[in-house]
């Protein structure tokens, strides 16, 4: 028995891949749903800022998503839905009260801001991690430094992403973005909290390093495991702004 957890406590130590990791992390305990208030504060160099509020609704870990813009009055009702698909087919799709039109966010236009965020359309989609090759390097007791390289057949606008990885936790406390040709191309700094035992992104810094132009995300009054049903996420209900 004392064999048997030597061996556990050395694998736990030393994982045999970066894959191995990355499996781990998006292998965490999720709840089933979050409803939440998100605040989007964009800030440009000059430390001009301009704050909105969404409401998001979230399942199966973000892999489905919408999203309705509350404030400001400008952007009431602009709203966001996405699903990620197993076969790789997935769907993203905006509602723009303004033009009475609803676009759909093609693989092309992935690479286009969000909203005049430092956020891409990439950005909101989960990473596959069957869609990445991986390096691992361990720096210290309490971090790994796990750098994805996304597969050439998924078109990304990325060349890698480098994540500093808590051991503990497998959160990331911080990643590099690099561009398709090397440089690097922005930071995200996270923040969590934990309800009901689970570890959740409580605020998000994105900072474009050519522009200096950042963007935090903040979410605010999460409610968990509120029975949202996968039909709910639809076309049908871009249009319609919830209570929460």
């Amino acid at each position: 028995m004392r064999f048997c957890s030597v061996i556990l406590f050395i694998s736990l130590l030393f994982p045999q891949s970066g894959y191995e990791v990355a499996d781990k992390m998006s292998n965490r305990d999720a709840p089933s749903d979050v409803k939440s208030m998100l605040i989007m504060l964009l800030k440009d160099k000059r430390g001009n800022t301009l704050e909105s509020k969404l409401i998001s609704h979230s399942k199966d870990s973000g892999k489905k998503q919408m999203l309705w813009f509350i404030s400001p009055p400008s952007d009431r009702g602009i709203s966001l839905y996405k699903i990620e698909n197993e076969n790789g087919k997935d769907l993203m799709k905006m509602w723009l009260p303004a033009f009475k039109k609803i676009r759909k966010i093609s693989a092309r236009k992935k690479s286009e801001n969000f909203m005049n965020s430092d956020l891409t359309f990439e950005d909101l989609y989960n990473r596959d991690i069957d869609d990445f090759t991986y390096d691992i390097d361990i720096t210290n007791d309490s971090t790994y430094v796990l750098t994805s390289y996304p597969k050439e057949e998924i078109n990304s606008s990325y060349s890698k992403h480098v994540s500093w990885v808590n051991r503990a936790t497998l959160l990331i406390a911080k990643e590099e973005s690099y561009s398709s040709k090397g440089a690097l191309l922005k930071t995200k700094e996270m923040k969590y909290t934990n309800i009901d035992g689970f570890d959740l992104v409580k605020e998000i810094n994105v900072v474009d390093v050519n522009t200096k132009h950042e963007t935090y995300l903040i979410f605010e009054d999460m409610e968990l495991n509120s029975g949202i049903k996968d039909k709910d996420f639809h076309e049908m209900n871009l249009r319609r702004i919830p209570l929460k």
